[in-house]
Parts: structure tokens; C-alpha cells; sequence
């Protein structure tokens, strides 16, 4: 259960590169937010960890609710500027911790995550240590991506780009390593919480329109920053480099409309109870 490779990549430059995409990312992420948060059901006094808080929004948004919020993740960057964007909030703590080792106690209400639960290296593992946090009537929502194909805000630039970036020479990752992704199957998820010490596991899927942006070039701009195409300028130079920007820009041209890019996403938001 170390998640190394995710400490390594949330503490270097994804770390500082979402930090300097997070006003942008909320505002593209909020209707999934704000469904998890009424979803919830926060009462005042609830005691909550949020799990893989990264900037800190959802957190403090918890803690406006009237709950004493706790947020972890892995990446100092990400937190660094959680704390300065929330500092003096009474009822709002932040720690950089890994939450499948974390030692919890057992006294708080919730568990919950808002696309922060899809990358530990044994995912089970990590849901039981999550669950001795919470008290027996405790309950756990989360919110994950469904399959890639359903999310054309990220799938239609990164298949257009896919043939001009190279091709791994190791194998491929197993198809529910840690990913973005990982969690679209439902089957595969009940597994894990049921497994993990869950019951009750409801599935609701959100379907919202996101606005990627209002023009091309804001749309290549950010989806180089935290999207499917930072690969291609991490792995691509000159002429290749060029088509397959290229290539993305006239995949995603085909959705232009007068409101800019509104694409289709898809995630499941999750809730369940401690068994």
C-alpha cells in the first residue's frame, strides 16, 4: 500500500500545475461537487474526512456546512495552498498523509472524496484502513470517473493524439491500476467496499455538459496543463509535437458552438454505509 509513484507525481510538477489550474479545475468540477456535498447530508457538529482534498475547495465547502473537516492528500504543493487559501478556518485542518496508512480513529460521520479515491495501489487495503475511521453509523460518499469513452472532454483529444505519441515499452498497466479511470466498473467497486467493511453501496451516475472553454486555444491551452495533451508536450518535439496539437484542435473543433466547448462527462457518485 505505498503508492510511491503517486507521491512522486503529486509532488512534483502535477502538484504545482493543479495548484495553478485550481480556480479553473473547481469551476469545471462543481456540479460534481455540489452533488456530492448535498448527497452528504452534512449535520452540524458531523466530524468529516476528505479525502484527497487537494486544494482545499470541497473541504472548506464541507466545513461551511457546519462539520469539523479534516482534508488529506499526498501532495504538499496542493496543500501548501490549501492552508493559505483557508487559513483561520476554525473548524477546517489539513494534513499531507497517505490515507490507505493513516491511523484513524473512530469518530467521524464521513468519508469523502470528490475524484480522490481512484489511485491507491491496493485499493481494498486502503478502503479498510479508511473505514476504521469512521463511527458504526458512518457513511461514505465519493465521486469517480466513469470510462473514458463516455468523458469527451478528456477522450476526444486524447484519442485524437494517441497515433503520434510513442507506444510504451513495457506492458500495459493492469486494467484497474491506478487511473483516473479506475473505478468505472461498479462491479469491480461494490468488490472493494464490500470487501472493505461497506454496505449499502448505491451507484448514481452524474452526467453533467462541462465547459472545457469558450475557444480552441483555451481549450489546448488547458488540456496541455492538467489534460490529455500534457503528455504530448512531455513526449513530443517540433513537427511531431505540431500535428498532434494539430490533430486535437480539429478533433475538438467539431463541438465548437457559439457557448464555446460544452462536453459530455460522466462519473458515479458513490455511497455507502460501515457494515
Amino acid at each position: 500500500m505505498s503508492n510511491e509513484g503517486q507521491k512522486d507525481y503529486w509532488n512534483g510538477a502535477a502538484g504545482e500545475t493543479w495548484v495553478e489550474s485550481q480556480d479553473r479545475l473547481d469551476r469545471l468540477l462543481a456540479p460534481f461537487s455540489d452533488a456530492a456535498i448535498e448527497r452528504a447530508e452534512i449535520k452540524s457538529g458531523d466530524r468529516v474526512v476528505d479525502v484527497g482534498c487537494g486544494c482545499g475547495t470541497t473541504s472548506a465547502a464541507l466545513a461551511a456546512c457546519g462539520a469539523a473537516v479534516w482534508g488529506i492528500d499526498i501532495s504538499a504543493p496542493m496543500l501548501a495552498h490549501a492552508k493559505g487559501r483557508f487559513k483561520g478556518t476554525a473548524n477546517l485542518a489539513f494534513s499531507q498523509t497517505d490515507a490507505s496508512t493513516q491511523n484513524f480513529t473512530p469518530d467521524h460521520q464521513l468519508l469523502f472524496s470528490r475524484f480522490g479515491v481512484m489511485f491507491f495501489d491496493d485499493p481494498a487495503g486502503a478502503f479498510k484502513n479508511l473505514r476504521a475511521a469512521l463511527t458504526p453509523e458512518g457513511k461514505l460518499v465519493f465521486v469517480c470517473w466513469q470510462e473514458a469513452a463516455k468523458n469527451q472532454w478528456l477522450s476526444i483529444a486524447g484519442r485524437a493524439v494517441q497515433p503520434f505519441l510513442p507506444q510504451p515499452a513495457t506492458p500495459a498497466p493492469a486494467p484497474n491500476g491506478p487511473d483516473p479511470f479506475a473505478f468505472a466498473d461498479t462491479n469491480y467497486v461494490t468488490g472493494i467496499l464490500n470487501r472493505s467493511g461497506f454496505r449499502d453501496i448505491h451507484f448514481e451516475s452524474l452526467t453533467p455538459k462541462l465547459h472545457l472553454a469558450d475557444d480552441l486555444d483555451g481549450a489546448i491551452r488547458f488540456q496541455t496543463r492538467v489534460g490529455p495533451l500534457a503528455r504530448v508536450l512531455a513526449e513530443l518535439h517540433g513537427e511531431a509535437r505540431d500535428k498532434a496539437l494539430d490533430a486535437a484542435r480539429s478533433a475538438l473543433a467539431a463541438h465548437l458552438t457559439s457557448e464555446g466547448l460544452k462536453l459530455s462527462s460522466a462519473a458515479w457518485m458513490v455511497t455507502a454505509k460501515a457494515a
